[in-house]
């Protein structure tokens, strides 16, 4: 853990040393922000989907997965809450709406802390919570759920299905999941493509109390998450304790000059009660 806290600080210096050489520009402007603030949030009343599919989860196999934010019983699920707590807090505070979630590299775990974040964002009642796989090359957010995907965001991107009909409730109040089936070919034109962008912004812009989380590539193995970041508020990183090494962390890093970095994940510590590090 120490020489991840070292890499993620290493990198900060640097940021901030170039930074103060560069006139910085704002992530948010302050009257936006400031109107935002002010405004103050509506209590949310239990949603009742008509037109979205609702799909029946199974405990064991979400716990198979290690998804564990369904079960308020959990002591695990408190973790989740921790996070969704700080993400939320630094969101509200400028106005986002969208946030990626990232590796530096593969099996980081980043699939189950999108899922577990999502669930825990969606028991709160003046939010609700959006999950899209843009993992275009290995999807796996369907699979870790154990949903049947009749339709999924492949049939959205090639015009053979309207977005109701690939949306999914997960029996969870305040939840839609949009998955995706099958590895889409060309991925990474297909997320730097105005059809992509255009439903990110229909997405963030349908609902003000929506929380649109996106599952992306690590960000090392290819260059798709680099394409998409752009289009998305802000970026919570996941690394891997043990197999993320700190040269790996720095180059992530530095991948994301102009992204809003909002925290880092240790994910696959040891320690019971302390398996994921926030920074």
């Amino acid at each position: 853990m120490e020489r991840i806290k070292q890499a993620i600080e290493k990198v900060k210096s640097q940021n901030s040393s170039e930074a103060g050489r560069k006139q910085a520009r704002p992530s948010v402007p302050d009257k936006t922000a400031n109107t935002r603030a002010a405004k103050p949030q509506e209590e949310l009343v239990d949603i009742r989907y008509e037109y979205t599919r609702t799909v029946k989860l199974r405990k064991e196999h979400l716990e198979k997965n290690r998804i564990v934010a369904f079960d308020k019983s959990d002591p695990k699920c408190m973790t989740f809450d921790l996070l969704r707590t700080h993400v939320l807090q630094i969101m509200q505070e400028n106005g986002w709406r969208t946030l990626a979630i990232t590796s530096p590299t593969p099996e980081a775990g980043k699939t189950v802390v999108a899922i577990n974040l999502a669930m825990s964002i969606a028991q709160q009642t003046n939010k609700t919570a959006m999950l899209v796989d843009f993992d275009l090359r290995r999807p796996k957010v369907g699979a870790y759920l154990g949903i049947h995907m009749e339709k999924s965001l492949n049939d959205l991107l090639e015009g053979t299905a309207e977005l109701q009909d690939v949306l999914v409730n997960p029996d969870m109040p305040r939840l839609v999941v949009l998955p995706t089936k099958s590895a889409v070919r060309h991925s990474s034109e297909t997320l730097s493509s105005s059809k992509v962008a255009d439903l990110i912004k229909d997405l963030r812009e349908h609902y003000k109390s929506r929380i649109v989380i996106f599952d992306l590539p690590p960000l090392l193995v290819t260059d798709d998450a680099i394409a998409l970041l752009p289009q998305i508020d802000c970026v919570l990183m996941v690394v891997a304790n043990g197999m993320t090494t700190k040269r790996e962390i720095e180059d992530s890093l530095r991948l994301l000059p102009t992204a809003n970095l909002i925290g880092t994940i240790l994910n696959k510590a040891e320690v019971d009660q302390k398996a994921y590090y926030y920074d």
